[in-house]
């Protein structure tokens, strides 16, 4: 293993494969040229085919990479966007409260829970204040 390039992590937490790339032209019946971009260029771009995986996902569900500002490391800063849940956990002397997080670039089921107190340090903007609570909601008004 010794030269060998890893993308961010080390060890157990290392990334088991990156995302997916085009094969640009078969070079043998194991090896294949991939269309790496211009971040990846220190990578060579020929790989074994025990090194690659099929993928067959959804093409509406990649990021594209342009959107993303991505460091030299290979890491790029997830920004929240909106919350979309609330819930407070009762521990055995303390209660908890968590929100549900959507993150920019991250779908909804990318959505992590996040806890309330700490979110409000980093991030007060995604919290609205009591006076400003109801602008945003729309009411209907029953007639039963």
């Amino acid at each position: 293993m010794k030269g060998v390039m890893r993308f961010g992590k080390k060890g157990k937490l290392c990334p088991r494969y990156i995302r997916p790339y085009r094969i640009s032209k078969r070079i043998d019946n194991v090896a294949y040229e991939l269309e790496l971009p211009q971040e990846l260029a220190a990578v060579h771009p020929v790989f074994h085919i025990s090194m690659l995986k099929k993928c067959m996902g959804d093409p509406s569900l990649i990021i594209p990479i342009e959107n993303i500002r991505i460091k030299d490391s290979l890491s790029y800063e997830e920004i929240p966007v909106q919350i979309l849940d609330r819930q407070v956990r009762k521990l055995r002397t303390k209660e908890v409260a968590s929100v549900k997080v959507l993150w920019r670039n991250q779908f909804v089921e990318g959505a992590t829970w996040e806890a309330e107190e700490d979110m409000k340090k980093i991030y007060p903007h995604l919290f609205q204040s009591g006076e400003n609570a109801d602008q945003g909601i729309t009411f209907f008004l029953s007639t039963v």
